[in-house]
């Protein structure tokens, strides 16, 4: 091989398809648009969903449910996390800041603690949010709840 008989490989090279240069180019005249109609004109664009005339998909299709705007988001965090975390820092009192700290919870994430797991320490735990499993384990374990 040497540099002149360098050729790219076979059907990797296609022509541009050059639209509007007259008939002997073969796409002149309505240059590949077809004949009439929106989408021939200039400036044609479309809107998103639209299906032509033919009623669109998102019309066709039933509505239901309902999103509740007064939802309250809490990021859920069981106990064997409040364990762990407790026992990585030898910590008696547990608020949120320590949480988001530690990387468990989002910055501006409401945190409601689940009763998944084992607690065995007598932790004071700050949070939002308590599910009655998880409240009846801390106070079991000797620790306290604290609502904020």
């Amino acid at each position: 091989m040497e540099l002149h008989n360098l050729q790219p490989a076979v059907g990797s090279n296609k022509k541009n398809k050059r639209i509007g240069r007259g008939p002997g180019s073969g796409y002149g005249g309505t240059s590949t648009r077809g004949h009439k109609g929106a989408k021939s004109r200039s400036g044609y664009k479309h809107k998103v969903g639209f299906e032509g005339g033919q009623m669109p998909l998102q019309r066709r299709l039933p509505k239901f449910g309902f999103k509740n705007i007064n939802r309250v988001e809490y990021k859920a965090l069981n106990l064997d996390a409040l364990e762990a975390l407790a026992e990585a820092k030898n910590l008696t009192r547990i608020t949120v800041d320590d949480l988001r700290a530690a990387g468990l919870v989002p910055k501006k994430a409401l945190v409601k603690i689940l009763g998944n797991g084992a607690i065995t320490r007598a932790l004071e735990v700050e949070a939002p949010a308590f599910s009655k499993k998880a409240e009846e384990a801390i106070t079991a374990a000797g620790g306290t709840v604290i609502k904020k």
